[in-house]
């Protein structure tokens, strides 16, 4: 999966310093949040080894080593197929005090019930405005995600693939660019079971940045749930290429809770909401 996205970015080399989301290392599956329930989840990374100046590896206008990069993400799930979330990022660079960074804000869905396709198929949209341009020379970004997601037994192949498009600021006049967050996981035990995500960034779909100047991580992670509908997801990922940080560590935990639904129950032969 891995060796062939990479090449498939280097395929192509152009110019534009392709960036990936840290306040964001998660793979979002085809299952979306029931109906009527809230999860609050807390997304943090810790640059452990990275660039001591700015603009390289998960940097800005700040070096990436030893940054933190803490995001809190509020979901509620809407039908049976639709959730909508709010996101609030933060950024605590070396040296320097805790940064309001930037909100995010999201519709996520699945298509028709699991197993009516021979690949689960979701769908994500994301409007993102950055604080300029302490952390991105972009104000507004608009994000689309297909999500697939194929089980064999125990085992789980998810796939992300990102396209964004700078709304208003720096390169509001170029297209798409191209990244995505795959993983493989494998369900062990309820509460313990590994995984290996992987996360990435090209550039412009038309005019791919050269690898050296890309970002490609990988993630071995555990993830599992544990009482009181508390679930978690944790790891260190490696950087592949020269551009990416060395080390960095995650670690995402949520929270679910039955809070009462807005709408009726989906209707069985819907295949959106």
């Amino acid at each position: 999966m891995m060796p062939g996205v990479i090449a498939a970015c280097a395929a192509v080399a152009g110019s534009a310093y392709a960036q990936i989301d840290p306040w964001e290392f998660e793979v979002y599956p085809y299952a979306t949040e029931q109906r009527g329930v809230v999860e609050l989840e807390t997304l943090n990374a810790v640059v452990a080894n990275g660039h001591s100046t700015p603009d390289a590896g998960t940097g800005a206008q700040f070096p990436s080593q030893s940054t933190w990069f803490n995001a809190y993400e509020l979901t509620y799930g809407l039908t049976d197929r639709i959730e909508a979330a709010a996101y609030l990022n933060l950024a605590l660079p070396r040296g320097q005090g805790l940064w309001y960074s930037g909100s995010k804000y999201r519709l996520r869905g699945r298509l028709f019930d699991e197993e009516t396709l021979p690949v689960n198929l979701g769908w994500y949209l994301e409007l993102e405005w950055h604080k300029s341009p302490q952390f991105d020379d972009a104000n507004l970004e608009l994000e689309l995600r297909p999500i697939m997601e194929k089980d064999f037994g125990r085992l789980s192949l998810v796939a992300n693939p990102v396209f964004e498009k700078v709304l208003s600021g720096a390169g509001r006049n170029q297209g798409f660019e191209f990244g995505y967050r795959n993983a493989v996981y494998y369900r062990w035990l309820k509460y313990l079971s590994p995984g290996v995500e992987f996360y990435g960034g090209c550039g412009l779909i038309d005019d791919t940045d050269p690898l050296r100047d890309q970002q490609h991580y990988i993630f071995p992670v555990l993830w599992g749930a544990l009482p009181n509908g508390i679930e978690y997801s944790v790891g260190p990922g490696s950087g592949l290429t020269p551009n990416s940080d060395r080390v960095i560590m995650k670690f995402n935990i949520e929270l679910e809770r039955y809070v009462g639904a807005l709408f009726g129950p989906s209707s069985e032969n819907s295949w959106f909401f």
